[in-house]
Order: C-alpha cells, then structure tokens, then sequence
C-alpha cells in the first residue's frame, strides 16, 4: 500500500496557499457534468454537500437519519476553536497549530493540522454571515471561553448547544441547494458498499431502511463524511445510530484504515448507573471552565459532598497540574480521575465518578452568570441525574467519545483508493492520539466548506473517467453481496438479541483496550472478541424481514462490522509500543505514571490494510516528519 501523504513543500505557513494554486481547476460550465456522492448531512457533510453543489456540481446526498438535521454532530456542547485572539490573549494561528500538535501528542501531521488552523478564523466569519447565534460580550463582539489544552480564550459558543447552531447552519445552506435542484436528497438510507471500477471510488449501493430495498447510485466521486465509531465500546457519548459500516466496508475494498486503536476518552460524562443502559450522556468540557474537580482525600469517604470540609477534599487536577488545573488536555484528565477511583476514592455508587462542583463560582459570579453560560447543560444533568447542580457537585466519569483513527487519507482528504475522500471524524488526519475539545466542529466546516471544494476539483480536472451507469456489473456484484449479508443474517434464528452481542463486545474493549492496556489483557480480548464473533454468526437472533422497516436487522449488520473491526483495534493497540494520548499500556509509563512516548520508533501513522477474507491485516507505517515543531515531552504541570 502506497501512502503518500502529498504534503506540499515549502513554508508552513504557505504549504495550503501553494497547494491551492497548484491544483487543477473545474471550469464553471464542466462542473455541471460532473456526480458527487456525498455520505452523511454532519457538518463535514451537509457543509461539503452545500458547497460542491452552490460551485456547480450535481450532488447526491445520503444520510440514515430522517432529516439532515439530526446527524450527530447536532450533540456537540462547547463550542468551536478559531485563532481570532479576540480576547488579546496571546492567540495566533501558530499557537493554535502547536496546540493541536501538542495535544495530540505529537501523532498527527504538522502540514493538515496548520492548515487546519488557518481555516479556523474563515469558518467563524462564514458561520456568522449565516446567522449563527454565537454568545457576545455586552458590547456586542463575539465571546471565547477557555477550553481543555489550551492557555487561551479561543473556543466561540451558543450556550451549550454549539453543534445544534453550526449545524443548522450547515442544513439551511444545505437545502437551499435541495430546492435548488442542485443536491438531491436521500434520507433514511444505510451505505451498504462502495463500488469500484478500474479502481476508481465510482458509487454506492445502499439500503432504503424504510423498504428494505438496495438501490444503485453511481457518481465520479464519493465523499464519506459519516462521523466516528465509539459505539463499538457499546456505552459511548454517540448517538445510537453512529457506526464504522461505512468506513469498514472501503476498508474492505482496500482503503486504509489508520489509528484504529486511538479512541478519545471524554472525561465529563455522566456515570454508568446501571446494567441495562443503552448509552452515556455527555457533559461539556465548557464546564470545567468554572467547575472545580475533585475526590475525597481518604478512600471509601461516604459522606454527601457538602458534608465533607474543604480541607478533607482533593482538587487532584490542580494538584498534578497546576499549570492547567481543570482545563487540562481530556486525555490526561480521564486518566487522573481513573487513577483517584482506582485508589479507592471514587464517589457515587459505583464509586466511578469523581465531583465537578460549582460552588465557589457560583459564590463568586452568581448563580444567574453561570445559568446564562451553562444552562441547558445543568437542566439536562438534573433530568437524567435528579439531582441540582447548583445545589449538589454533579458526579463524572470518562466515557468512550470521539474516534481518533478513521480511514488514512492525503493532504487532498483522499483515501488510498482514488476517488474516496473522507472527512471529519471519519478520517484520522488532523488530531494525533489525543483530540482538543472544540476542535472537532472546527475540522467538520474546514473539511467542508474550505478544504474539499479546492481538492476534489484538482482529482476531477486530472482523472479520465470511462461511462459508468449503475448496470455496470461491479454494480450487480456490489449489490448481490449486500443482499447476501442480509440474507444470512435473517436465516441464522438464533437466541441471542443484537444488543446482547454488542454490550458484550464494548465491555471486552473498555476492559482491556480503553483507558488501560496490557499485553496481557490486549491478548485476551483478542481471544474473547474472536469467540464472541464466531457465536454471534451460529446464535443471533433477527427478527422480522428484509422487505420492511427492521431496526434489529440494521443493527446486525452494524454489530458484525463492530466485531470485526474490534480485531483490529486490538491488533493496533498490540502494535503501538508506547503510550501516547489516553492510551496508556502499564508497560510504558515513566516514574509519575504519565505517558511515555516512543519518538525513535513509534513516530509513525499506522495503517491496516484489507488483505482478505480469513487472513491477517497487512501493517503499513506512514512516517510522521516533525521539521517545524521540536518534539518534546508532553508536560501540563
């Protein structure tokens, strides 16, 4: 497998400038010839969709909700990065790129990510030409709040509800171009495969999930923008229907698949409270800007919080990082409040929780100034919790919530099968091993609005396209496996539920591929999730039929990609001999117990590759070149 990141020569500062000039261009009148599909309505797909489409080009746009506007992204709390400076801190383009860099402990490109930082400022100007009600100072100009990671006021916010505004926006530009003519819309639809000719990404063959039907859509062009795949732990922060099907099936017609054992853990969730629940909620890290965390200094205190005095408590992050306190990184945060539970500190009862209490900024702002910050975010703790933060510390814990890794792509955003872009969360490039909060919106829009338009016009402009309609027979065949995994599923009439197989699989990852790893564990849950997947083909059970509206029969399909895929993010974790963001083995930790990298031989991106059915994945390392920024030991104290 051929991995060449195409990262333009030059200047850091001018590496996207030249690129852009450097790209071939689609005159006006010849965009009108061309079809692209795009996957998924989040704010990388719904902004990438609006874009080609306002440019010229005939889009067909596929998401599985039953409107654009509930894609996931719609659940993103904090808010969005931009290196405005507005509050003359000390902000700067640089600074958010070495952020990023940092954060992501020195694991992602430095050419995507300082790109990444130059389109922050644009999107905030292009979100507000579009009406999104961003919060302001009383003067009127727009107000940052600080966010994990960072020294700096940069992240812009709607209260708690940032990814609902962005991607409203994103929807009203989107179906401007659906009455336009220029998009057409395919709600309710599940991409099944992605279909090859000549090697080229040519279509997609889906399932309507209201009929059962698969359908045939071909195009010059596919785009996946269909998000991340931390429901594979089962318990994740994401939306029900979040999946890797999409990303696992071009990954077996040989896109590769890089990081997959790099999943983010959000350290402000609500607890796990029980057996049977189905998902986690997340609390915004906007929180941690006036909430103070912390544990009992003795184990096994059971006393209520307002029991126990000031001097009896531990405010462990701004003890073991004083530089950064609460707003440190979320990958270095969830690993401290495992560590306190582990010691026998942990609250609740479960005892895996730790506080996050308001109560001296409260005593110090008001309770009306934290209401209009965090509002929504206080009623929806105390729906779910009954219990008022205002009054009582809310109880976190870490939580699967944002995939790391995703589908290898270029500096174009393409994967290695030409054609296939990615974007967003589906693909790997611009976060390292750790992702900063707020910055996942910010690469959505930059994906979709400023990157894509530029980068699939050069592919187009430079690539020979043979007529291609969807009777082609790579069509027939793409169509006659899909419809064959269906059919098998539906045969096996076993009596184990979906649901059954797929808590199973996420409590083998978190226990032994989540925050804690250990040769050990990492070999046993590969034995385990072998013998899981072997059982859930003999013994699952999906009702009902292929012709019809079947959510069983959908989640099937989901939960044997997950079982899978949770092959090789093991094999990943197996592969990775250092700790690096949260994803810590025992067996590299320096004397605090902090993370130790391996920067002489584990500074690569590692990519997995399709070698076929009943064998081992192929191991490919793109090597990542650090010219601009020093490689360093990742300190926040």
């Amino acid at each position: 497998m051929e991995l060449d990141a195409k990262i333009p020569a030059g200047p850091l500062e001018e590496k996207w400038d030249r690129h852009r000039f450097d790209l071939k261009l689609v005159n006006p009148a010849n965009k009108r010839k061309f079809e692209i599909i795009v996957v998924g309505t989040g704010l990388a797909g719904g902004a990438a969709s609006a874009s080609l489409a306002e440019m010229g080009y005939n889009v067909k746009t596929f998401c599985i909700q039953d409107s654009p506007r509930r894609a996931h992204s719609i659940a993103a709390q904090g808010g969005i990065n931009a290196a405005k400076n507005y509050p003359n801190d000390g902000d700067s383009i640089r600074r958010l790129f070495y952020d990023t860099i940092k954060g992501g402990d020195f694991r992602a490109r430095e050419g995507n990510v300082h790109r990444l930082a130059q389109v922050s400022n644009l999107i905030i100007d292009h979100c507000v030409a579009q009406g999104i009600p961003f919060a302001r100072e009383y003067g009127g100009l727009l107000a940052n709040r600080s966010f994990g990671g960072a020294q700096v006021s940069r992240t812009f916010y709607a209260r708690g509800q940032t990814g609902q505004q962005l991607l409203l926006g994103a929807y009203s530009s989107l179906m401007r171009q659906v009455a336009a003519g220029r998009v057409t819309m395919f709600p309710r639809r599940e991409m099944l495969d992605l279909v090859l000719v000549g090697g080229q990404a040519r279509g997609i063959v889906v399932r309507n999930l209201i009929t059962g039907e698969i359908e045939r859509h071909a195009a010059h062009a596919v785009v996946l923008a269909t998000g991340g795949y931390a429901n594979v732990f089962y318990l994740s922060t994401n939306g029900m229907a979040c999946n890797v099907t999409a990303s696992w099936r071009a990954y077996k017609k040989g896109a590769g698949f890089a990081n997959p054992c790099f999943t983010q853990i959000h350290p402000t969730c609500i607890p796990v409270h029980g057996d049977y629940q189905s998902k986690l909620t997340l609390m915004s890290e906007s929180l941690r800007n006036d909430g103070r965390v912390w544990v009992p200094k003795q184990g096994g205190d059971s006393r209520r919080p307002e029991e126990i005095p000031e001097d009896e408590r531990d405010y462990y992050l701004e003890r073991i990082y004083p530089s950064f306190g609460n707003l440190a990184p979320r990958d270095i945060s969830s690993r401290a409040a495992k560590l306190m539970c582990d010691q026998g500190k942990g609250v609740g009862p479960t005892g895996r929780a730790v506080y996050l209490d308001f109560a001296e900024s409260i005593q110090r702002l008001g309770k009306a100034e934290i209401e209009a910050r965090y509002g929504n975010l206080f009623q929806m703790y105390e729906k779910i919790v009954a219990q008022d933060p205002y009054k009582t510390p809310m109880m976190i814990y870490p939580a699967a919530h944002y995939a790391m890794g995703g589908l290898w792509v270029d500096y174009n955003l393409m994967s290695t099968i030409p054609g296939l872009f990615v974007l967003g969360e589906a693909n790997f490039s611009d976060h390292g091993a750790n992702r900063l909060g707020a910055s996942a919106l910010m690469q959505g829009l930059g994906d979709g609005y400023f990157i894509i338009p530029y980068t699939i016009g050069g592919y187009l402009a430079g690539t020979r396209f043979s007529e291609v309609n969807e009777s082609h027979p790579a069509f027939q065949e793409a169509e006659a496996e899909a419809a064959a995994q269906v059919e098998r599923l539906l045969k096996i009439k076993g009596k184990r539920t979906v649901q059954d197989f797929h808590r199973e699989l996420g409590h083998i990852l978190w226990e032994y591929c989540g925050m804690g790893r250990n040769d050990a564990g990492l070999t046993k849950a590969r034995e385990l999730v072998a013998g899981l997947k072997g059982e859930f083909w003999e013994n699952v059970t999906v009702p009902g039929s292929e012709k019809d509206f079947n959510q069983s029969l959908e989640n099937a399909g989901r939960v044997a990609d997950f079982l899978e895929f949770a092959d090789i993010i093991i094999a990943d974790a197996l592969a990775r001999r250092e700790s690096c963001g949260c994803h810590f083995n025992e067996a590299f930790q320096t004397e605090d117990h902090e993370a130790r990298r391996d920067d002489e031989n584990m500074c690569h991106v590692a990519v997995w590759e399709y070698a076929g059915v009943g064998k081992a994945p192929i191991f490919n390392k793109e090597p990542l070149d650090f010219e601009f920024v020093k490689l360093a030991t990742r300190s926040y104290k």
